[in-house]
């Protein structure tokens, strides 16, 4: 009879720890980067010197890791609940109206027209604020708006949905259907959000003026340090017995109904909070790039699973390296082969998907275990 090998448990101390004492080290190296390296290479290193981050560079990353967090918000729920969704960007865009809501009217009288009301509303002649604008003078308001409205569209829609045991392609179909619905509702100009243009010319965000550099890098590091507090919660809720479910659903739903658990209150809460977490990444971009709405589009949503995929969905980090590696490349062809970048994503998806399964993340699991280092799934 072949004997069979102990079972060694982490001891006590060791057990539901978020993090080990290297990844800690990662974690505070990583805020460290953040909130002090890139600010002082930015703002105290002299623009002449090898050593300067330029402004471009730094909205550049602080753009991408807002598309980090929508990665991550991605790999939540395709990665570990199994449930792919095509219509992120529609919670993204929601959270970036919020905030573009208020720094429209921030903008006072310095637009073009010096009327208390956004200069497209000049434009296309209206004499009072929509209801809809009631508190967009209000910065807290606006942000519990930037919440509140992305989960309550996510809980009403999912509700139905898992409700109704929608999976599959059917259900990521729906998703981007209802994107594409938002898209056109918001796109139309007499519900006064801008139409195609959308928002854009912000000047101040709570008085203080937006092209300060110092405003800039306080934008920077809100957006870093939230994206490191997103992948804690993200990972403390993979790891915890609630995560445990999710993945219990994503790999045999029936079988966690017999069992006696509901999927849906599982399935209903991780995905509002994944959209709310699209939500704090559209605020959180729209005042470094400037403008909203073109990230309402189907296209976009799209790109976000792709994100996720390429880094290697099912494992935190994967997504948001994915998010840096696509949107890189994406920034660099569109520069130096724009008319090529479109056919570069699709070759890249295609390649993943046969050759990469596990994205990049699975290139380093293979590296790892030829060198016979423990992988853990």
């Amino acid at each position: 009879m072949t004997p069979v090998a102990p079972v060694q448990l982490l001891p006590e101390s060791r057990r539901g720890l978020l993090l080990g004492k290297r990844g800690w080290s990662v974690v505070i190296g990583a805020l460290a980067i953040v909130a002090l390296v890139v600010p002082l290479l930015n703002l105290a290193v002299p623009a002449g010197s090898v050593l300067h981050l330029g402004d471009w560079g730094v909205a550049l990353v602080a753009k991408i890791m807002c598309y980090a967090i929508c990665a991550l918000a991605m790999d939540l729920i395709w990665g570990y609940t199994g449930i792919l969704s095509l219509g992120h960007g529609l919670y993204f865009a929601l959270g970036g109206y919020a905030m573009g809501m208020y720094l429209m009217r921030q903008i006072g009288h310095d637009g073009n027209y010096r009327s208390d009301l956004p200069d497209f509303m000049v434009f296309l002649d209206w004499k009072t604020l929509p209801w809809t604008w009631g508190g967009s003078a209000s910065f807290v308001f606006q942000m519990i708006l930037v919440v509140a409205v992305p989960a309550l569209v996510a809980g009403v829609f999912g509700w139905f949905a898992f409700r109704s045991r929608i999976k599959g392609v059917y259900f990521s179909i729906i998703t981007q259907a209802l994107t594409f619905a938002g898209m056109l509702l918001f796109f139309r100009n007499e519900t006064g959000f801008g139409g195609n243009n959308g928002f854009t010319d912000f000047k101040r965000i709570l008085g203080v003026p937006l092209a300060l550099p110092s405003t800039r890098m306080l934008l920077f590091v809100v957006t870093g340090v939230t994206l490191i507090g997103f992948w804690l919660l993200a990972r403390a809720i993979v790891n915890s017995k609630y995560g445990r479910v999710l993945q219990a659903i994503r790999d045999a739903e029936s079988r966690v109904m017999f069992t006696g658990y509901d999927p849906l209150k599982y399935k209903l809460s991780i995905w509002v909070l994944s959209a709310v977490m699209c939500g704090i990444a559209g605020a959180l971009y729209v005042p470094q790039v400037g403008i909203i709405p073109s990230e309402m589009s189907p296209a976009a949503s799209i790109e976000m699973a792709v994100w996720a995929a390429v880094g290697g969905r099912g494992t935190l980090v994967g997504p948001v390296l994915g998010a840096f590696f696509v949107n890189g490349a994406k920034s660099w062809f569109t520069q130096a082969f724009p008319e090529f970048w479109l056919y570069f994503l699709g070759a890249l998806f295609i390649a993943v998907t046969l050759f990469l399964p596990r994205g990049i993340m699975g290139i380093r699991d293979r590296l790892r275990r030829e060198k016979g280092v423990e992988v853990r799934a």
